[in-house]
């Protein structure tokens, strides 16, 4: 028998604080931000007290290393992309209750606090450990400034801290070949003390919570990943940095070191609610403390870890605080096929779409929302941004509405007619518009946006049909008294919308409130009551002023955004082409201990369940060898059967993912980022033929 849903008081919701870095692009909106609102927007429509939080996250080694670069201080840097933020959110219609920054004092005082209220208890061991270092940055390198090959799958772009192929969770200095994401160095090792959680402690408690009382209502990704992390067996992780931008570490020792970014951010969520109650009068500690508080985390993929067990491991610590009841953490979204990247500005950033699109934020909103990376990643294209709102927004919603109110107009001066008798189909619309409350909210319930987005327009169609059945341009030659209900009933319907639609479109909403006039019904016109309620609008009730809700998106302006990320792409190919630094120096006897032959490929088979691997058959001229090489995602088998490649083949072998390899194919890439092969003129080059 299935459990009763619980009954909560309250509602916590943050949203993933943003890295003041850099301005906010379109996968920030589609993986938090827009979602969270959505949410927020539902719960307060249906009555429930809401408190909406997220923040500035201003600390960490990227900011002073940005301001290093840029020539200004970090508090430049970090007031400058903090207003950017802020200004983007609220023009974008985000909805926050407080936003807040953890430069603030508020925040300062509430980590150190929180730091030391495990320190005082013995929750921290203190160690002197190995970290790697960058002599040219000369700086110690926290983990997501370390890339390398992971040891579990091969994958050769993993974080210090994480592997996002496989999932795994790594220690930096597991990495295989690891370069420093600062200046390309190999980082060397260099001892130092720290401060860490020993996650291990908290293992039974996890697996209870997430793998038991969350199996089935975590999405999958969350599930799994927060899984595949458990049953690696947790770490120590470290709490303390070796910096000196961010928040001192408030103990004796700790001097030159400050609070891991990734500790103290997300106890920005609890000191913006403090910060928030405090303006509002309200107490705080109910919205972290209470028992029928149900608190949600809104966040990307990327940061599961930290808010599903490293956060709730901190919580549980300190003893005073619920732990979430969802993390509906979405997959990444992808721009025109590519990957989003801020440092090769392949973004949309929200604050140039406001101006190139000053009007039209819901229109963003619904393609996100349409197009929402749920389960997998997804790809945000400005054809379908165009269709979306010129084949849905306009041709759909925008038409019935503007349909309902200019025939309102035309018969009725703009005042709702009176209903006569109503027929099966008028029943039949209305039962239909009382069921959306219900269907919509069930999918917002259990975090499916894009799923309750489309049931919105699918009211907007219901309308559309009910109006092309009833034909009342028609009708109005034979019977009025039949077009009055007919118009009667489609008014009921687009108020509806006006209503349900406010979490998903809110500036449209706000539009269709205004042309219906609804100010004064809007005591009794909430969520609920459009299932209840036999009339929405009363008759003789006086319309506003009619106005299209939606225009067309024309091809040239979708132009003028497609040349701006083609000479985007040109510049990142030209001045913004990374060089990697020069190696140590080597002498002629280290060059001349490499044998590098040319070979033929043979065979090739993609490595199953990786995204990078290929098995290539190759033959040396000395033999014929098994080769693992990561170019899976560039070429397809077919292509590569054939080619002569150039091959180091006194290379020791190396076992990946089961397969011994036994060689490197000597690879580059071209302006594109493509990879390409270093294969010799094919005239008269036999196979085994020395390159020296």
């Amino acid at each position: 028998m299935a459990l009763a849903p619980k009954k909560f008081s309250r509602h916590t919701i943050t949203a993933a604080l943003p890295y003041t870095n850099g301005p906010i692009h379109i996968g920030h909106l589609a993986g938090v931000y827009v979602p969270a609102d959505i949410y927020a927007r539902f719960l307060r429509l249906t009555g429930r007290d809401v408190a909406f939080v997220c923040g500035s996250d201003e600390h960490g080694f990227a900011i002073p290393m940005k301001a290093k670069k840029e020539g200004v201080s970090p508090k430049d840097i970090i007031d400058k992309y903090h207003g950017i933020i802020e200004k983007s959110f609220q023009d974008f219609g985000i909805t926050f209750d407080n936003y807040s920054r953890t430069s603030a004092e508020i925040h300062h005082q509430t980590a150190s606090e929180f730091f030391l209220r495990l320190y005082e208890q013995g929750d921290f061991i203190e160690e002197t450990t190995a970290q790697l270092y960058d002599e040219q940055a000369k700086q110690f390198l926290a983990d997501r400034f370390v890339t390398g090959t992971c040891p579990k799958c091969s994958y050769e772009e993993a974080y210090g801290d994480q592997c996002e192929n496989c999932g795994s969770s790594l220690n930096a200095t597991d990495l295989i070949n690891p370069k420093s994401t600062l200046s390309g160095a190999v980082p060397t090792l260099r001892e130092t003390k720290h401060w860490f959680l020993p996650l291990e402690r908290y293992e039974e408690f996890l697996k209870s919570w997430i793998l038991d009382d969350h199996k089935n209502d975590w999405k999958p990704n969350v599930y799994g990943q927060c899984k595949s992390w458990i049953d690696d067996g947790l770490k120590p992780r470290a709490v303390t940095r070796d910096l000196d931008w961010g928040i001192p570490v408030p103990v004796k020792g700790g001097e030159g070191k400050v609070l891991y970014v990734w500790f103290d951010a997300p106890i920005g969520y609890i000191s913006s609610t403090k910060e928030w109650a405090g303006r509002e009068g309200k107490d705080w500690k109910p919205y972290w403390q209470a028992k029928d508080t149900k608190l949600v985390h809104f966040i990307g993929k990327d940061n599961i870890v930290f808010h599903c067990i490293i956060f709730p491991s901190m919580l549980k610590a300190h003893g005073d605080y619920i732990l979430p009841e969802n993390v509906p953490a979405n997959e990444f979204l992808n721009l025109e096929g590519q990957k989003l990247s801020t440092s090769k500005n392949w973004a949309v950033w929200l604050h140039e779409y406001l101006l190139d699109f000053p009007d039209a934020q819901d229109v963003l909103r619904y393609t996100l929302t349409a197009n929402a990376p749920e389960t997998k990643d997804n790809d945000f294209t400005w054809a379908d941004f165009q269709a979306r709102n010129n084949n849905e927004l306009v041709a759909i919603f925008g038409n019935f509405v503007n349909r309902v109110v200019v025939l309102t107009q035309k018969y009725y001066k703009g005042t709702v007619p009176a209903a006569g008798t109503l027929n099966p189909e008028d029943l039949e619309a209305l039962k239909a518009l009382r069921e959306f409350p219900d269907k919509i909210a069930d999918s917002i319930e259990r975090y499916r946006f894009r799923e309750a987005g489309q049931e919105l327009m699918n009211l907007a169609r219901l309308g559309n049909k009910y109006l092309a059945d009833q034909e009342p341009w028609k009708v109005i030659k034979e019977d009025e008294e039949r077009v009055a209900t007919i118009m009667n009933t489609a008014l009921q319907i687009a108020t509806g919308l006006a209503v349900l639609s406010e979490p998903f479109l809110p500036f449209t909403s706000g539009k269709l409130k205004v042309m219906l006039h609804l100010e004064n019904l809007s005591s009794h016109l909430e969520w609920n009551t459009i299932s209840t309620a036999d009339k929405l609008l009363p008759e003789a009730h006086q319309l506003g002023k009619p106005e299209l809700l939606f225009r067309k998106i024309e091809d040239d302006e979708i132009k003028a955004q497609l040349d701006k990320l083609e000479a985007t792409k040109k510049a990142n190919t030209t001045e913004n082409k990374d060089v990697m630094p020069q190696k140590d120096t080597i002498t002629y006897e280290d060059f001349s201990k490499m044998d590098m032959r040319v070979g033929t490929v043979l065979e090739a088979e993609k490595m199953p369940k990786t995204k990078k691997l290929m098995v290539l058959k190759v033959d040396t001229g000395l033999d014929t060898r098994t080769i693992v090489s990561g170019i899976a995602e560039h070429f397809t088998a077919k292509e590569v059967v054939g080619k002569k490649v150039t091959v180091l083949v006194n290379l020791a072998p190396r076992p990946l993912r089961g397969v011994d390899s036994e060689g490197m194919i000597l690879m580059t890439e071209n302006e594109n980022g493509d990879l390409i092969f270093l294969n010799p003129d094919d005239s008269g080059v036999i196979n085994g033929a020395t390159i020296s």
